[in-house]
């Protein structure tokens, strides 16, 4: 990558939203409003105000909406000249495969499209206050890693936590009776296509057959590897996985 090449973002919008029902049932959940927006709409807000150009939302349940929705551009008064307008494309795993991907097979599906280091933002997580920040992009292109996590306190639904840190920054694959603090993963990386290619990856780049798979077994075998950092995010950050936590939300 080199110095001045932009960087893109991959938006995750293609699951059912099983747990959020009735309120999915007619619409995706990126698209259920907080505090008066779509949540997707915080995160293109954030990316557009951090100069991101182009961005691409994959889609599956309902994604007819979410295309109707925000169309091919993105700009809002809110981050009014605080950013070039977003471009937006969409891959369409619902009309492609009928239904979602998981998040690798997502990714690898929308890889094409992505430059070699993008952003990676679920669009039903709400932080509002984290910024997509240009410094960080670079100094991830130059460390070699093939991927950049951001942890948050674990919240009350995921008491246990999901990756440690280490001393040095290096995000931790930690055994099931390690003593060493867990934190959750938000759901913000970045991400090197390098990670969805051999050794560490075999599935054919843009998952032309469709593949489901997890994210997770592959970060983990990369954190094995030393090959992934962290860094512990503290601002208001919220996995909107139920009602009565978007009913939280806009009280």
């Amino acid at each position: 990558m080199s110095a001045g090449q932009p960087v893109c973002a991959l938006l995750l919008a293609a699951g059912r939203g099983e747990r959020m029902r009735p309120l999915t049932d007619a619409t995706p959940k990126p698209l259920l409003e907080v505090q008066g927006q779509p949540l997707l709409q915080w995160h293109l807000q954030a990316l557009q105000a951090a100069g991101v150009e182009r961005v691409v939302i994959n889609t599956a349940w309902l994604g007819e909406q979410i295309i109707e929705r925000f169309s091919s551009i993105f700009g809002h008064p809110r981050t009014a000249g605080k950013g070039k307008l977003l471009s937006i494309s969409y891959s369409n795993e619902g009309a492609d495969f009928g239904g979602a991907l998981e998040t690798a097979g997502g990714i690898a599906r929308a890889l094409p499209q992505l430059g070699p280091v993008f952003w990676l933002a679920a669009g039903d997580v709400f932080a509002p206050d984290f910024v997509f920040d240009s410094a960080a992009v670079r100094a991830f292109a130059d460390s070699g890693h093939l991927a950049h996590l951001w942890l948050v306190p674990n919240p009350a639904h995921n008491p246990h936590g999901d990756f440690g840190i280490s001393p040095q920054g290096l995000a931790l694959n930690l055994p099931a009776d390690s003593a060493a603090p867990r934190y959750t993963y938000s759901t913000i990386a970045l991400l090197r296509a390098e990670l969805f290619a051999p050794p560490w990856w075999e599935i054919p780049a843009g998952n032309p057959a469709g593949v489901k798979s997890p994210l997770a077994p592959l970060l983990r075998r990369a954190m094995d590897a030393g090959r992934v950092s962290a860094s512990l995010y503290t601002g208001r950050w919220t996995d909107v996985g139920t009602p009565e936590r978007l009913a939280e939300l806009n009280r």
